[in-house]
């Protein structure tokens, strides 16, 4: 089973703790997180975007000169995409973006981001993160401490003095385990979770 140290508040090592292999020791199936990731980032997408085509634009209804004898090129309307104030050639058009992923390989890729960030050794575990005062150079204290400028923070359950405390700090973000996606495990640099974070997430996982 993969081991990774404990952490105290302070930064300094005080132990070890044992992962569950079944979460955090797999073979990483870098598929299954790609698919996860662009169907997180797809479902993300509004899918507004619209333009008129030359058949939604105002005007254009009279052929602007005879069609032959003037010396110019023959033009059937002023609101084709070459006149200015003409329609768009293949507008864009609200649409649904959606992407359905299987349960089984959403579970995958959750392990697999896990694991990745064991193999790499960027997963840091704390003890507990009882912050004093919900003070932004307190949690960067903390966070300088282990290394951890880009981190995701994973609490068990809210927390508003760690929340408070991060919210300020860029490339710092809170997140509870009901919440945790692949895609932001793989966005931030490093992983961090408390011991009670930790069971929470193998319990689901395992």
């Amino acid at each position: 089973m993969p081991n990774v140290a404990l952490y105290n508040i302070a930064g300094k090592a005080i132990g070890e703790v044992e992962l569950s292999e079944e979460v955090f020791g797999i073979k990483v199936n870098e598929y299954a997180m790609h698919l996860v990731v662009k169907a997180h980032l797809a479902n993300s997408r509004q899918g507004t975007q619209s333009a008129l085509t030359r058949a939604e634009v105002s005007g254009g209804g009279i052929k602007p000169w005879r069609q032959k004898g003037t010396g110019r090129a023959r033009q059937g309307s002023t609101r084709a995409p070459q006149w200015r104030h003409g329609g768009v050639v293949f507008a864009p058009k609200p649409r649904d973006y959606h992407m359905d992923v299987n349960k089984k390989v959403k579970r995958l890729a959750m392990k697999s981001a896990l694991t990745s960030k064991v193999n790499d050794g960027d997963l840091i575990v704390f003890d507990a993160l009882d912050i004093a005062a919900p003070k932004t150079k307190e949690m960067i204290k903390t966070l300088k401490a282990v290394n951890a400028e880009k981190a995701l923070v994973v609490l068990p359950e809210s927390d508003e003095i760690v929340e408070r405390a991060s919210s300020n700090i860029q490339g710092v973000k809170t997140t509870l385990v009901t919440t945790l996606s692949v895609y932001e495990i793989l966005k931030y640099d490093k992983l961090i979770l408390t011991k009670d974070s930790l069971a929470k997430v193998e319990e689901v996982y395992n």
